[in-house]
């Protein structure tokens, strides 16, 4: 037992502490620069069963029990080799260096952070341990260690250590254990110092066209199904290869168009509950019915000959309903725990609500700007659909009783909550994200029979004063709203309660389409409230695992849940239902994830019958170049002047330089931008500015490569508003300043309003191939319509983006 417990000292006050238990389940703010990863390129864990060998890792590390078991007996075959004296003097050492598989470290202890490059076969040793370990029993080594060098110094200690050190004193066995830069956050979701979480993405799938629905049929193949603006629904497989022949194609009948913005189309998709039984799904879509718009709520039957392809002559339409203009068409529909078809529609649109006297969300005889509530079941003969006996206004002669709740405004992506995994918790809870009128952006949870304020309220506050006045009024308040200064047109999420990443069960995560802001709620239950924290995407060497990227298109679409309930988020370059620029990305919290094995799920078969599309990603990491790796060269093959530091270290060494403390949501920092010969060092010459040049200005740190735009036009400088502002408006101004790539396109006075200024341009569109803004698309100099929160910026950089 001595042996096992030989670091278990100071391991037990770093992990026995009461402390890391409450740190487990939440989060903490920590350097940007770890980076936790096991050797499978993932990051560690907390194993289900206790480990009986590498104690010292048992409750946070690499290994779960079954490999704790190889390991010990490893041990015994090797120490079968030994005497007593042998025994006594070595078994500590032994089990040190087998169960430094199991540290969280392990990818770097064994130099393993480049799947490309050979994996050491005895992690990287402190200078002081090495030389103690070869002093009492360096003959150990080869059993350990196949690798002919480490035979050959077996017997050279200064040689030996030199070449088992890691180059990073930090990162070596057993000093590690000891740092509590590198022990104290591990397993939480780390946030930076403004508590931004650092999350990571997964790509998978793209070249979709505005797609605003993904979904699963709940029927064991684990299938997932994209619906675009335009009305077609596409198969994906586990394997994320798509099906070329389409699940469904409405397109005919879709009523949208290739506008910017356009909030008509196929806007919601949903299986019946029983789709396995009785294959059935329903959907909701924009038609033109003469001259009149509607929205349109059809149910369709699966192919009786083809498992992945809606009969398309089984389409019965169950309901449909005017709109009195082209936006707010709402666009959900759901199945909720109690088996009925939720419906959640718009209030008509224009502004403001101006329908009858007190516009049509607070109307209960009007469907529009309500949720609706109806009953699909047994369908087959008779009504289409029935009115569940227990809806809220079934006995109300002035209401519709389809109505379930109204005062809505346009409620855009709703989700039921499976629940806590553990004890089913929040289980049922119907989340929706309400899109605001001239202010504010709400989440809501609906229940039957409630008001939620619109058009008397707008958030918390009064958006009609007499309607908000009138003490009938009765609403409820949403749990949460954030001004426009953060973002217009709010995307609403999902309560996470997936297997895969244990921290962020219980947070409900959901976006905003104009700003790109992702973000999170999560219930205090002490108090009842809910605790805002916004998503960053990670910096420095966070993501940094094999398949995660950390950027994203901004344009936030929708969110989903696969069948597993992993989460996921779609968006967009264009927002146009004919752009062929939608990205679905998976969600992945790169501080912890769950044992090996536990998430596991048998898949039903799928019979695939038309040609697969194999899925080949697109996007990448960016702000992070990792240095070349070398392989390790003997002693006379060295040349003269070694890059013998490995290629973690010098990643560190860049990032200590740059003093890294990225403030964007959305990318991290890159260098600086290379010095020109324009940018001589010297006294400062007075320069003479002409139209269009460009200034960076605001960023706390007086990095040249981002700040909010200034640009020169008729003598003065102005900034430039943020509508329509894209990537490719953000390329013209960094190939103006000498960057090769702009990584990302800043919105909402990220980098400070610029107040003493005028706002000079705003609608800016540009091709990306113009010299400056002024050769671009605008409203024209001067001519705006908007306010200083609004103001645009660029990050740009010198590093391949693969950005948006």
């Amino acid at each position: 037992m001595s042996a096992m417990c030989y670091f278990c000292d100071v391991l037990g006050r770093i992990w026995q502490s009461p402390f890391v238990l409450y740190y487990l389940l939440g989060f903490w703010i920590a350097p940007a620069l770890l980076h936790p990863q096991c050797l499978d390129f993932k990051p560690p864990f907390r194993p289900q069963q206790e480990l009986q060998f590498c104690q010292m890792y048992k409750y946070f590390g690499c290994c779960d029990y079954a490999r704790d078991q190889d390991l010990m007996a490893k041990y015994y075959r090797v120490m079968d080799n030994f005497d007593y004296y042998g025994y006594s003097n070595c078994a500590a050492y032994v089990q040190d260096l087998l169960c430094q598989e199991c540290s969280p470290y392990a990818a770097h202890l064994f130099d393993a952070e480049d799947p490309s490059t050979p994996l050491r076969t005895i992690p990287g040793l402190c200078p002081d341990y090495c030389s103690l370990l070869h002093s009492k029993c360096s003959s150990f080594l080869p059993l350990l260690s196949d690798d002919p060098r480490v035979q050959e110094l077996q017997h050279d200690q200064r040689e030996l250590c030199q070449y088992l050190e890691l180059d990073d004193p930090d990162y070596c066995y057993p000093h590690l254990l000891s740092n509590e830069l590198l022990t104290k956050n591990l397993g939480r979701t780390i946030a930076d110092s403004e508590g931004c979480l650092q999350l990571c993405l997964e790509e998978v799938a793209n070249g979709l066209k505005n797609p605003l629905a993904m979904v699963h049929a709940n029927d064991g193949t684990y299938r997932f199904f994209v619906g675009e603006q335009v009305g077609v629904v596409w198969v994906y497989l586990p394997d994320r290869s798509r099906l070329e022949q389409p699940f469904l194609n409405i397109t005919k009948a879709v009523l949208t168009s290739p506008w910017e913005g356009d909030e008509r189309g196929f806007l919601g998709l949903t299986f019946h509950p029983r789709f396995k039984y009785n294959g059935k799904l329903y959907v909701y879509y924009s038609v033109e019915v003469g001259l009149d718009e509607r929205i349109r709520i059809s149910e369709f039957r699966i192919s009786s000959t083809d498992m992945n392809v809606v009969d398309h002559s089984s389409e019965r339409i169950i309901l449909e309903i005017d709109e009195p203009a082209s936006n707010h068409n709402g666009g959900q529909v759901l199945f909720a725990d109690d088996g009925y078809l939720y419906i959640f529609t718009g209030d008509g649109g224009m502004a403001g609500d101006p329908f009858g006297k007190y516009g049509n969300a607070q109307n209960k005889s009007a469907l529009l700007g309500k949720v609706l509530r109806i009953d699909v079941d047994d369908n087959e003969r008779g009504p289409l659909y029935r009115i569940p006996p227990d809806n809220p206004f079934v006995h109300d002669p002035n209401a519709r009783p389809e109505v379930y709740a109204y005062g809505v405004r346009n409620m855009w992506r709703c989700s039921v909550d499976r629940g806590d995994p553990m004890n089913k918790d929040g289980k049922g809870r119907i989340f929706c994200g309400d899109v605001g009128q001239n202010k504010y952006e709400e989440i809501d949870i609906v229940e039957k029979g409630r008001n939620y304020g619109w058009r008397a309220k707008e958030g918390f506050s009064c958006y009609d004063k007499k309607l908000c006045a009138n003490s009938s009024l009765d609403d409820v308040l949403p749990i949460y709203a954030y001004p426009h200064k953060i973002g217009k047109s709010v995307t609403g999420g999902y309560v996470y309660r997936g297997c895969e990443y244990p921290n962020l069960n219980g947070m409900y995560i959901f976006g905003d389409f104009m700003s790109g802001r992702l973000m999170s709620l999560k219930e205090n239950t002490n108090t009842g409230r809910w605790d805002y924290n916004e998503i960053c995407m990670g910096t420095g060497l966070t993501c940094s695992f094999p398949g995660l990227i950390n950027n994203y298109y901004t344009y936030i679409i929708s969110f989903a849940e696969d069948e597993a309930g992993e989460l996921y988020f779609m968006s967009t370059e264009v927002p146009s239902a004919t752009s062929p620029t939608g990205v679905v990305y998976k969600i992945v919290d790169p501080s912890r994830r769950a044992p090996p094995r536990k998430c596991h799920h048998d898949t039903l078969p799928v019979r695939v019958k038309s040609n697969l599309i194999p899925f080949k990603a697109k996007e990448s990491l960016i702000g992070v170049t990792v240095p070349t790796k070398h392989p390790r060269l003997p002693d006379q093959e060295k040349p003269l002047e070694p890059d013998s530091k490995d290629w973690l270290q010098d990643l560190l060494d860049i990032f200590r330089e740059q003093d890294v403390q990225n403030p964007s949501p959305f990318t991290p920092t890159t260098p600086k931008p290379l010095r020109t010969s324009r940018q001589r060092k010297g006294r400062r010459r007075k320069v003479k500015h002409k139209n269009g040049d460009v200034r960076l200005v605001g960023d706390e740190e007086g990095r040249q490569d981002q700040g909010r735009l200034e640009v020169y036009v008729n003598g003065e400088w102005g900034t430039v508003c943020d509508d329509l502002w894209n990537t490719k408006n953000a390329v013209v101004v960094c190939r103006q300043l000498g960057f090769q790539h702009a990584l990302k396109a800043a919105k909402q006075a990220e980098f400070g309003e610029g107040k003493n200024l005028k706002i000079i341009l705003d609608d800016v569109q540009c091709e990306g191939t113009e010299e400056t803004l002024l050769d671009c698309q605008h409203a024209g100099v001067g001519k705006h319509n908007c306010a200083h929160y609004e103001d645009a910026g660029v990050i740009c950089g010198n590093s391949a983006p693969g950005l948006k």
